[in-house]
């Protein structure tokens, strides 16, 4: 959560609508719509218990990032992308956003990032576990895996750093599947989870708002396509550069235009 609350202070991004606050603000004052703390944790533990124990996890998602430009023109960046993670030490991710078309591959030892739009491609050593390799990406490298929090296998003491106020919302519906809807609150952050109905407790959406900034800036990871175990497709996690490749150095990588959340004709704190 901190990498997704570092980035969403360095960007200016749009809240809710005046309607949708309008709504929320009705919800919360209605009796009975917020059910107690202890079942909304014990759902979000029931989610991590199911998502640490599972040894195969692949997914798709869609993600968008609301900007909005210095003479206050509300934008929304979107992306999408899969997951594919063998536990321990082994894991596949892609990012298309239209201008960035990224893949990180982990290998237990290696981590490669590699640009398919620039067709260059950086390797450095990163040996360990899925969980240290989320915290080197986010701490060291800045270049967090989507929906990280939600991957490791202390997920629940991550996500519940910090928090202040917790509400079970009810339920929602998810691309079609019944989800449990929970939202909490931290000293810098607020977020909100959909976790689907069942015996395969996984996240549906992952909504992450800043407090930090006015307007509650958001970034919000949708998942689809849930698998596990068998149904995960084989894969190696190994890497061939493809062909006339060019590979860099990390430095030079993070110097890149069009490799990040945003576009290259952007300006974070300046006009677009």
């Amino acid at each position: 959560m901190a990498g997704l609350t570092r980035k969403l202070r360095r960007l200016i991004v749009a809240g809710p609508s005046a309607l949708a606050l309008t709504l929320v603000a009705g919800m919360a004052t209605s009796p009975g719509a917020v059910a107690g703390e202890e079942e909304a944790k014990a759902l979000l533990k029931a989610m991590t218990d199911y998502m640490a124990a599972q040894k195969a996890i692949s997914f798709d998602f869609d993600a968008t990032l609301e900007v909005v430009t210095e003479d206050g023109q509300k934008l929304g960046l979107a992306s999408s992308g899969a997951v594919s993670l063998t536990r321990p030490d082994k894991i596949r991710a892609s990012r298309s956003g239209g201008f960035a078309d990224i893949e990180t591959v982990f290998d237990g030892t290696t981590l490669t990032v590699l640009g398919k739009n620039k067709n260059v491609y950086t390797q450095v050593e990163i040996p360990g576990s899925i969980d240290h390799l989320v915290d080197e990406l986010k701490d060291k490298y800045n270049r967090p895996l989507p929906a990280a929090d939600l991957l490791l296998t202390n997920a629940y003491d991550e996500l519940m750093a910090n928090v202040i106020d917790v509400k079970d919302l009810g339920s929602g519906v998810i691309g079609g599947t019944e989800c449990d809807h929970l939202a909490f609150r931290a000293k810098e952050v607020d977020w909100q989870i959909w976790i689907a109905q069942g015996d395969r407790p996984y996240p549906c959406r992952y909504v992450i708002a800043s407090k930090l900034i006015d307007g509650d800036p958001q970034y919000s990871v949708q998942v689809s396509d849930w698998k596990t175990g068998d149904e995960v497709a084989t894969d190696s996690f190994s890497f061939e550069a493809p062909a006339d490749a060019k590979k860099v150095d990390i430095a030079e990588l993070k110097k890149m235009k069009d490799m990040g959340e945003l576009p290259s004709h952007f300006t974070i704190g300046g006009k677009q």
